[in-house]
């Protein structure tokens, strides 16, 4: 059995809560110390269901020994954290529980990778199953703003971005602080100077306890250099060949192995290139970012007080991640039919930073600035963005430059400038 503690609401409780009311089983994904084992318990607590967790050795090894016997001995509906270090045995032994009773709720599956995604897995769960994914703190979370913060995107697709957000707007130096902070939970209790520690110690029993679990490789003790690698470059292109020769790994293994890798544990995520036929030569390089600025910050050893320097190298790459991060938390809780996220990049001049397309084929653009003011020629792409879409006819809802001041001013046609925190303030 594990123990829980309090933990401040979570937009994704409610997601959870709807999933298990419907489906046989419910897989929640996410990263290590996102707050995966605190969210099982509250919903254990307001549904009566007994919680394990396979980090418990003797829990693990029972499990592995009868995986069946191993469900079998507690009583259902059961919460079962750390799942993925049993491997496909127990996946197998679920589906057996669950196709001979199909009540929902039984099982809630917690894990730190995308462990049903992995190849060679005998069993998905498909169609039993719903996944959620639970990230680090949105920064409505961690300032307990309620359940109308966190949603920009949503303000976005409805056109009422330019409305005042509520409370006091932060100033550029809280700005810093925040994306230096980043999500996890147990980070916004430390100090600055502590926070590095703890992602070095984070860092390494990731490598050490769930990457054996998933993969093998003769590289596998180069991940923390390969992610600082990563993290130098967090929300670019990645250019394989220097990736390579600063790494010592080769091209094709870090293309199809440890890239993907990272992306399964949560560490790393891709932002593909959008296309809809604008171009006949659009660039298809992904655009890599690490999945926490907080993280980000610290594997790059930069903290606010070095981002607040003039032209610190840092800002705009960690500022854009703070922004991806914060847009990919929320499309993790939004509802009904969830947008997704890409960017966009043309040889002949548009680049726009995140484009959000809705399953309608409604389009959002927003550009990303570091500073603390906007011109309108921070608008030149993204209303190219929007009158190409114009002419093929495929609509351009909104489009929005993410600053670092503190007034929503609108700039044209249906774009408008947006302070960073429109991100999570309730408007």
């Amino acid at each position: 059995m594990i123990n829980t503690v309090p933990t401040k609401p979570r937009h994704a409780l409610r997601a959870a809560e709807s999933a298990l009311d419907s489906f046989r089983a419910v897989v929640v994904n996410g990263p290590r110390q996102a707050g995966k084992t605190t969210l099982a318990g509250e919903l254990a607590g307001s549904r009566g269901a007994t919680v394990v967790s396979l980090d418990d050795n003797g829990l693990y090894e029972a499990c592995l020994a009868d995986p069946q016997g191993f469900l079998d001995a507690f009583p259902r509906p059961l919460f079962i954290d750390e799942f993925q270090r049993a491997g496909d045995p127990l996946v197998r032994a679920v589906k057996v529980a669950v196709d001979a009773e199909r009540t929902p709720g039984q099982f809630l599956l917690t894990g730190s990778s995308r462990f049903l995604t992995t190849a060679g897995l005998s069993e998905s769960l498909a169609g039993r199953a719903v996944i959620i994914d639970l990230w680090p703190y949105t920064q409505g979370e961690a300032d307990q703003l309620g359940p109308t913060a966190d949603s920009l995107l949503g303000r976005l697709f409805e056109r009422t971005t330019l409305a005042q957000a509520q409370g006091p707007y932060p100033s550029r130096s809280e700005y810093l602080q925040r994306v230096c902070r980043g999500g996890f939970p147990e980070v916004h209790d430390l100090s600055p100077t502590v926070r590095p520690v703890w992602f070095d110690a984070y860092i390494n029993t990731i490598v050490q306890r769930d990457v054996p679990l998933i993969a093998r490789g003769k590289h596998l003790g180069e991940l923390p250099r390969l992610l600082r690698v990563v993290a130098a470059r967090t929300s670019q292109e990645l250019n394989l060949v220097s990736v390579a020769a600063d790494t010592g790994i080769d091209r094709m293994s870090l293309s199809r192995n440890y890239l993907p890798l990272l992306e399964n544990i949560y560490l790393v995520r891709q932002l593909p290139s959008w296309s809809r036929n604008l171009t006949s030569r659009v660039v298809k390089h992904p655009k890599t970012y690490i999945s926490d600025s907080g993280l980000a910050a610290g594997l790059l050893e930069v903290d606010p007080d070095g981002l607040a320097l003039p032209n610190a190298p840092a800002l705009g790459p960690l500022i854009e991640t703070f922004v991806v991060d914060e847009l990919v938390r929320q499309l993790s809780f939004m509802a009904g039919p969830r947008a997704s996220l890409y960017h966009f990049r043309s040889p002949d001049g548009p680049e726009v930073d995140v484009v959000a397309e809705a399953p309608d084929g409604r389009v959002v653009g927003l550009e990303v600035k570091a500073s603390s003011t906007v011109r309108q020629a921070d608008f030149k792409h993204l209303a190219l963005l929007r009158d190409r879409l114009d002419r093929i006819g495929q609509p351009f809802v909104a489009g929005g430059v993410i600053y670092l001041g503190n007034q929503a001013l609108p700039f044209g046609d249906r774009l408008s400038a947006l302070p960073l925190c429109h991100l999570w303030l309730p408007s």
